[in-house]
This record gives C-alpha cells, structure tokens and sequence, in this order.
C-alpha cells in the first residue's frame, strides 16, 4: 500500500453508455498518435510522431483525453475530474483512496503536445496544440450534425447524407424536390396546442437540404402557430440562401421573409428566437374559415440563392 493510502471497501466504477459513434470516435483517438510541439499557428496540417505519450493523457474509466485537473492516486494512477466523482473518490486501478492530488506533471507534459482532432475520420485534418484541441472540436465544421427531427428526444448524429435517410427512414419524413412549396396543415381540435403536433418537411433545394417546421406552442399566454425554415449545414453557408413564407385566407395574408437558420441552431432555440413566421390561433382560425373550430392553413413559399 502507498504511504498515507488507504483502502476503499467498496468501488463503484460507472462507464458510461457510449453511442456507436462515440466508440468510434474514442478508437479513433486512442490509435491516433502526437506530434512534437511546433511553434506557430495552431491550426496547420502535421505529421504525427510515434511517441505515443498522449496515451497517458487517456482516461482509464471513460477513455477520453484529460484537462486540467487530472487526479491521481498515492500510487500515481491518474483519472479524469469527472470520473473522479463517478468512482466516489476511490482509485480504479488499485482501489487506493484518491484525496486530492494533482498530477501536474502530467499537465505539463500536456502542453507540449500537439493531436489531430477529433474528427479526423469526418475530414478535419488541422493539428492542435492540446490545451487548443477541445475548444477547436466544440465548433469543428467536421463535427456531426443533430438529427433536426423535433418531434422526439432524437439522439442520432451524423454527416447530412446519413441524417437524410435518418430522416427518411426512421422519421417517415416526408421530401420534396424543388424550391417552391405549397403546403395545407389540417388539425381537427386546433383548441390542444400543447399536443400540437410537430411537423417536419424537408426540401432538396440548389442540390441542399432545407427542413421546413410547423408547430403550435404557447407564446407567454397566446397560443400561435409557427412556420420557419433551417439549412442541414454551416450557418456560413445559410447566409447565402433566402425563403419567403405565406399564409393566408378570407382576402387577408400574412408574409414572412428570412434566412434559413442552421440546424446547428437547435430546433427550440429557433422557435424561441421568432425566427420565423408566427399565426396567433384567432389569425390562424380565420384564415381557416368556416365555423373556425378546424384549423386549415395553406402555407406557401420559396427558396432563393441570393448572388
């Protein structure tokens, strides 16, 4: 037993459930290897050397890298923060009690690293110093995308090819070709916005894909309707793309011009910015006609390039 070590009676280690693209992506890393550390820019392309010191920068308990701090046991057995609280203080490796030492040699021979990032398989091939490499990742044009579907707690991820199908196949979404629509949305008791239901189109449009959303929600005590459109890619790519959206009924109507949001952007941050055209329920009843207790709208409109 280490000097001042004591033994924990009982470990509950906790690995937590990883989706198939994290395991990959953790494979990834491990079999990846570190560069000397080169001075200047921090974004470049590089050649990894052999050394394999970035190994001990793993994790043994959640296989990620580690930050600041790393712990470590009396017998030098380190572990991540995180996992420091999910292990409840006690070494996986020997079971030692961990307290709270800093392995800050480790931290150090950090500094000198360099490692290719995350997503390397995805196409990103720039190198990072390794303090530099998670900040890079968290905003990695590389990085999957969400499934934009928000109609579930959908947790895929994936490039856009792979989310269209995702789409299509698990969502039943429906797709469309071409830069106009012309849509009618139907509900029998508009009176249960609250169990509203979601609705997703989706159009190939300028050889991309464009999500158009309808929904029905609370805006503070008004129920209203909404109408928005996101781009499955970059916001810098959005910018270059317009939409226009109308509705309307009974010799009135409503026109909302924007720029499709990215589905970076999730789906409730859009709704919840406006971002879109919105139809309190009296307007949207109205527009409906008849004896306004069936909500009918026709919701039109197209997408442009702008030059």
């Amino acid at each position: 037993m280490a000097p001042g070590g004591s033994v924990c009676k009982e470990v509950v280690e906790f690995y937590p459930k990883l989706t198939k693209y994290d395991v990959v992506m953790a494979k990834a890393e491990k079999n990846s290897t570190s560069v000397k550390l080169v001075v200047g820019s921090c974004e470049k392309h590089g050649t990894p050397s052999t050394n394999g010191v970035h190994e001990l920068l793993e994790c043994p308990v959640c296989t990620n890298l580690m930050y600041p701090p790393i712990h470590q046991c009396p017998s030098g057995h380190t572990l991540c923060s995180n996992c420091k609280i999910r292990v409840q203080n006690c070494c996986p490796t020997c079971r030692l009690e961990l307290g709270n030492i800093r392995c800050l040699a480790l931290e150090r021979v950090a500094e000198s690293l360099e490692l290719p990032c995350r997503y390397q398989s995805l196409g990103c091939q720039d190198i990072f110093p390794y303090y530099s490499k998670l900040k890079h990742e968290q905003h990695c044009r590389f990085r999957p995308y969400s499934c934009p579907y928000a109609g579930s707690e959908c947790s895929v991820l994936g490039d856009i090819p792979t989310l269209v199908e995702h789409l299509k196949d698990d969502h039943s979404v429906d797709m469309h070709d071409g830069c106009t629509f012309n849509h009618r949305y139907v509900k029998a008791n508009p009176h249960e916005v609250e169990n509203a239901t979601w609705m997703l189109t989706v159009f190939n449009c300028f050889g991309r894909q464009f999500c158009l959303h309808f929904e029905a929600f609370q805006l503070g005590m008004t129920p209203v309707y909404i109408s928005f459109l996101r781009f499955m890619g970059e916001d810098s790519e959005a910018k270059n793309f317009s939409y226009t959206l109308e509705v309307g009924g009974n010799g009135r109507k409503l026109t909302w011009q924007g720029v499709p949001r990215s589905i970076r952007d999730g789906h409730k941050k859009v709704r919840d910015s406006l971002d879109g055209l919105i139809i309190p329920r009296k307007l949207a009843l109205f527009f409906s006609g008849g004896d306004r207790q069936e909500l009918k709208l026709r919701v039109t409109g197209r997408i442009w390039k702008e030059q």
